[in-house]
C-alpha cells in the first residue's frame, strides 16, 4: 500500500510517529514495474508529515556490457516531508507548499508514495549496469 491516509496522524500532536508497512507496485517509467517492500515511520511535524524509511525492489535492466537482460536489487532510503493542502479540522483549502517540487497530501488527506518511490528508484539506477563484475561484454558466434 503505496496510500496511507493520515487523517488521524494530522489531528495527532506534533511529534506523533506511525510506522506502515509497504508492499505494492510502482510503475518505472522504461523499466516496467516493480513491487517494493519495506517499511516507513509517519511523523507529524507543525507543517507537514515526515516520511523517513527503507524500501526494497528489483527492476529489470540491461548489462551495460552484453546487453542482456537482469534483475537488480535496490535498496532505497526515503526521507520526504508530506504538506496537506486541505485543513484536518475545518476542511479548507490550505496554502499550497512554497516549492513547486514538494510532495502533497492530498485533498482526502491521504498521502501517496508512488511518485516519490519512483524518483528514488530512477536515482538509485546505475548509469551503466553490470550483470556481474567480471561481464565480458557481447558474446559474439
Amino acid at each position: 500500500m503505496l496510500e496511507i491516509n493520515v487523517a488521524q496522524l494530522l489531528k495527532s500532536s506534533i511529534g506523533t510517529e506511525r510506522i506502515v508497512p509497504v508492499s505494492d507496485c510502482v510503475d518505472v517509467t522504461d523499466y516496467g514495474k516493480s513491487n517494493v517492500i519495506g517499511s516507513v515511520k509517519l511523523m507529524r511535524t507543525n507543517r507537514s508529515v515526515l516520511v523517513q524509511g527503507t524500501l526494497c525492489t528489483c527492476i529489470q535492466v540491461n548489462c551495460a556490457r552484453c546487453l542482456e537482460s537482469y534483475s537488480y536489487p535496490l535498496e532505497l532510503s526515503i526521507e520526504e516531508e508530506y504538506f496537506p493542502i486541505t485543513d484536518v479540522t475545518t476542511g479548507s483549502t490550505l496554502d499550497e507548499p512554497e516549492e513547486v517540487d514538494d510532495f502533497t497530501i492530498d485533498e482526502h488527506l491521504v498521502l501517496d508514495l508512488s511518485e516519490a518511490v519512483r524518483q528514488y528508484v530512477l536515482l538509485a539506477i546505475p548509469m551503466k549496469p553490470l550483470c556481474r563484475a567480471d561481464c565480458p561484454g557481447i558474446k559474439l558466434h
